[in-house]
């Protein structure tokens, strides 16, 4: 952890595994619920299945199988049922890291550390992560902020690779006229995921923040940072500095990651500010969770 950076360790004790999620404080959740005015609902959210939507190799693809269905009705006849009634159930199988998807603090490590200060090293195989794990994120609830860099640009998406900068979040801020408070859950928008789910383009490169762009999210004190693409930082990394913008927020900062969020419907209302709630699965000792935020306008 370069020491001349803002760091959370240690803000909320030295026992913290919450990180930026501890600025979400009742007064703060309160004060979110106020926002919404049309009552509209946006799902952020996209399919997870086996093709057309972003899936990295080496995570795996992930899998819905069928367990139950018509074909095999002998526990309903054992049971007493009536010819005719069944029941279909899935097995999954699946990358945590799949489709939109929250990082939990202890997902990246820099100098063999996670958020905090815990050892890299207390992550194994069969149990997990015994730190900072999707499991210890309880009802995330607050005031979202879209920040539409590409529509700020006046392009529908941004250029492969384009490293998004601090100057570029503030001017689309300021062609908003939003400004990022305490405790803000923040979601970006490079139009690349629009663009990828239409035309089944290239996965490499992706436009996405760079370090400036993340130390300024951090200097903010926003508790979540979302993007329309895999990494939300840019790929290639900034600066040739591998998950620099995750070492940031995750690791000296707590501030969680939301990758591949469909802002387009919220983009097309123009609807900048709202109220954001994410539920991740309870997964004990993971390094993340497939999510389906939902804001309200």
């Amino acid at each position: 952890m370069l020491s001349t950076r803002k760091s959370n360790w240690g803000r909320w004790g030295e026992s913290d595994e919450l990180g930026a999620l501890n600025h979400l404080t009742p007064e703060r959740v309160l004060d979110a619920l106020r926002l919404p005015k049309t009552g509209k609902t946006y799902s952020l959210g996209i399919p997870i299945q086996r093709s057309g939507v972003p899936n990295l190799d080496y995570r795996g693809t992930p899998q819905r199988l069928t367990m139950i269905n018509h074909e095999d009705e002998a526990m309903a006849r054992a049971n007493g049922g009536a010819p005719g009634v069944g029941a279909n159930e899935d097995q999954l199988i699946m990358p945590s890291h799949t489709s939109t998807h929250m990082d939990a603090l202890c997902h990246v490590y820099s100098d063999n550390k996670i958020y905090n200060g815990y050892p890299a090293d207390e992550v194994t195989p069969y149990s997990g992560a015994a730190k900072c794990s999707i499991d210890k994120v309880g009802g995330v609830v607050g005031r979202g902020v879209l920040i539409d860099v590409a529509a700020s640009k006046g392009v529908d998406q941004l250029e492969p690779g384009y490293v998004v900068t601090a100057a570029d979040l503030q001017k689309a801020l300021d062609d908003q006229g939003i400004e990022l408070r305490t405790g803000d859950l923040v979601l970006i928008r490079t139009g690349w995921l629009e663009d990828y789910l239409a035309n089944q383009g290239e996965m490499m490169p992706q436009p996405g923040i760079g370090l400036e762009a993340a130390t300024f999210l951090a200097e903010k004190d926003v508790a979540l940072v979302g993007s329309d693409n895999t990494a939300v930082e840019s790929i290639p990394f900034d600066q040739n500095v591998y998950l620099g913008g995750h070492i940031v927020l995750l690791v000296e900062n707590g501030i969680y990651l939301l990758e591949n969020v469909n802002l387009a419907e919220l983009a097309a209302d123009r609807c900048y500010e709202f109220l954001l709630t994410i539920g991740a699965l309870k997964i004990t000792g993971a390094t993340a969770s497939p999510v389906t935020p939902v804001a309200i306008g």
